[in-house]
C-alpha cells in the first residue's frame, strides 16, 4: 500500500463557509484568423469575496491547510509530467477525447489538436476557431463532433452571439472532417432543439453513427427551444456521407414531465432534458444524467432508447451531471453538479453527501433492473470560499476485478478513487492547484481528467492541457490496455480486445 504523502502538507481540517450556412474553419497559424473569439460566449464572472473571507483563505494557506497561489500539490503515487499553457484560443478549456497518438480538446472558442505521442512533451498540432460555448467534442475515424449550446447568428465559425428569442438563431451539432490533423474541415452542421450541451456518440457498425444530443432549459420565448423539452435528440450520422445527418428522432423521455424541481422538491433542479448520457455498446446500456433524474436504459435499437429504471435523490442531489459505467456494468457512479459550477461547495458547510457522486449498484436482469443506491463519494480535501469545487468529468481506469475512476473537481483537482466496494469508495491519490486567486470566486481547475493509455490527461479550464502518470501496485495493471482511442462518453469494452 502506498501511503499519502504529499509535496507540501495538506492537512484537511479547513472549514469555509459555502460561496453561496456558411461552413468553414478559421484554422490559426500566425496569420490573422478569420474570426475572434465572442465575449458573448464567457461564462458569468463571479462575484468578489469578502475581506474576512479572503483573510481566512490566507490564514489557511500559511498553516498548510490550503495550497498557496497556483501552488501544485499531490500525492506520492502521482506524477505531474507536464503543463502545456493555453496557445491562441483563450476561452475555457472543456472535454476532451482521443484518437490514437492524438487528443482532442475543446473550448469556449474552438478546439485544439495536441499530439501525445511523448505524453512527457505534447505537441500543438492545430488550433481551430470557431465560438460556441460549450464545444464538447467526440471523434470517429475522420470525423470530429463539437456541441454548441449558445445561441448563435447562424451555423459558420464566424457567428456572433444573437439572442434566443429570434427564429433565425442557430444551436446545434457541427461536424468536422479531420482526415488532416494540421487543416481540420467544417463539414456539416445539424440544428437541434435547445442546442446541444453535450452528446454521445453511438456506433451502428460502420455505415453510421447515432448521436445523442443533451439539451434543456426551454422557454416559451424561444422559437426553437419551447417546452415541454423531455428528451434528447437523435441523429444519424452516415459515416460515408457526413454532410447527410440528420435528426431521425426526438424520444420523450419523461412522459410525467421528469423531476418537478422546487417547491415540491426544495434545492432540487427540474428536469427539462438531459445533461450527459454515458453509452456502454458492448452491453446495449446507457446511464442518463438528467438535471432531477437518473436514468438506466437500453440501446439495443439506438434509435428507440428503451427507459429501464430511473431514480431520483432528493435530499442531497441538487443537479445530475453525468455518469459512469463500471467495466462489469453493475454499477454506475452519477455526479451532482451542486451550484452548477459556480460554487464553492467542497468544503465542511457543505458537508461530505451534497454535491458528491452517487455509487448505484445495477440490480436485476434484463428490463428488470433495477439502480440501488449504496453510497456516496466527495473529496475530503476542504476547499477555501474563493474555489469553485465541483464533481465533474471522469473515467474508469481498467484494471480487472477492480472499479477505479479518476475524476476532475474543477478547483478541487483531480481524484483517483476505488469504489470496487460500492458502498465503502475511497480515494488513492489526488492532484490539485492552490486557488488561481483570493480576490474573487473563480471558475478554474480541471473540467475533465481521463485516463489513457497509460497516463491521465486533463483539460484545464485555465491553465490548459496537463498529463500525469500514476504509480502505484492498484493501477499499474492499466498500463497494458492501449486503446485506438477513446471517447470517454461512449464507453469501451477494455478487456475485450
Amino acid at each position: 500500500m502506498i501511503s499519502l504523502h504529499t509535496t507540501r502538507v495538506r492537512r484537511r481540517r479547513l472549514g469555509v463557509a459555502a460561496a453561496a450556412a456558411g461552413l468553414f474553419a478559421a484554422l490559426l497559424t500566425a496569420a490573422p484568423a478569420a474570426a475572434t473569439p465572442d465575449p458573448g460566449d464567457a461564462p458569468v464572472e463571479r462575484g468578489s469575496v469578502t475581506t474576512g473571507q479572503q483573510a481566512e483563505a490566507r490564514a489557511a494557506i500559511r498553516g498548510g491547510d490550503l495550497p498557496g497561489v497556483d501552488e501544485i500539490v499531490h500525492s506520492s503515487n502521482i506524477e505531474h509530467l507536464t503543463n502545456v499553457p493555453k496557445g491562441a484560443l483563450k476561452g475555457i478549456n472543456t472535454d476532451l477525447a482521443f484518437q490514437g497518438k492524438y487528443a482532442y480538446v475543446g473550448n469556449y472558442d474552438g478546439f485544439v489538436i495536441y499530439d501525445i505521442s511523448n505524453p512527457k512533451k505534447p505537441r500543438t498540432v492545430s488550433e481551430v476557431l470557431c465560438p460556441g460555448s460549450q464545444n464538447d467534442i467526440s471523434v470517429s475515424g475522420n470525423l470530429l463532433f463539437l456541441s454548441t449550446d449558445s445561441s448563435r447568428s447562424d451555423d459558420s465559425c464566424s457567428s456572433t452571439t444573437q439572442p434566443a428569442t429570434e427564429k433565425s438563431s442557430w444551436e446545434g451539432m457541427k461536424i468536422f472532417d479531420i482526415s488532416n490533423k494540421r487543416h481540420p474541415r467544417y463539414i456539416a452542421a445539424v440544428e437541434t432543439a435547445c442546442g446541444s450541451h453535450t452528446h454521445t456518440l453511438v456506433p451502428d457498425g460502420k455505415k453510421n453513427i447515432y448521436v445523442y444530443v443533451s439539451s434543456y432549459s426551454p422557454n416559451e420565448t424561444f422559437p426553437d427551444c419551447r417546452p415541454p423539452h423531455d428528451g434528447i435528440s437523435i441523429i444519424k450520422v452516415p459515416v460515408k456521407k457526413p454532410q447527410k445527418a440528420r435528426i431521425v428522432d426526438f424520444p420523450v423521455l419523461f412522459p410525467d414531465g421528469g423531476n418537478p424541481g422546487a417547491p415540491e422538491n426544495p434545492g432540487v433542479t427540474k428536469t427539462s432534458g438531459c445533461h450527459d448520457i454515458t453509452v456502454l455498446p458492448a452491453k446495449d446500456l446507457a446511464a442518463g444524467a438528467c438535471m432531477g433524474d437518473g436514468l438506466l436504459f437500453s440501446i439495443k435499437d439506438p434509435e428507440r432508447p428503451k427507459i429501464i429504471d430511473r431514480v431520483q435523490d432528493n435530499v442531497n442531489f441538487a443537479f445530475w451531471h453525468s455518469a459512469t459505467f463500471n467495466q462489469g456494468a453493475d454499477k454506475v457512479v452519477f455526479t451532482d453538479e451542486l451550484g452548477g459550477g459556480g460554487a464553492a461547495t467542497c468544503n465542511e458547510q457543505t458537508g461530505p453527501k451534497r454535491g458528491a457522486d452517487g455509487i448505484y449498484d445495477i440490480v436485476g436482469k434484463g428490463d428488470q433492473r433495477k439502480l440501488v443506491f449504496r453510497s456516496y463519494f466527495k473529496i475530503d480535501r476542504h476547499q477555501a470560499d474563493v474555489e469553485v469545487c465541483v464533481a465533474h468529468n471522469g473515467s474508469i481506469i481498467p484494471v480487472k476485478g477492480k472499479d477505479l475512476m479518476v475524476q476532475a473537481w474543477y478547483q478541487g483537482g483531480i481524484s483517483v478513487w476505488d469504489f470496487t466496494d460500492s458502498a465503502k469508495p475511497k480515494e488513492i491519490a489526488y492532484f490539485e492547484r492552490g486557488p488561481v486567486t483570493l480576490g474573487q470566486v473563480t471558475t478554474a481547475g480541471p473540467w475533465s481528467a481521463y485516463y489513457y493509455n497509460g497516463h491521465i490527461y486533463s483539460s484545464d479550464i485555465a491553465k490548459g492541457f496537463d498529463v500525469l502518470k500514476l504509480k502505484d501496485r492498484r493501477t499499474d495493471p492499466a498500463d497494458r490496455v492501449e486503446l485506438d482511442g477513446l471517447n470517454v462518453q461512449t464507453q469501451p469494452d477494455y478487456f475485450d480486445r
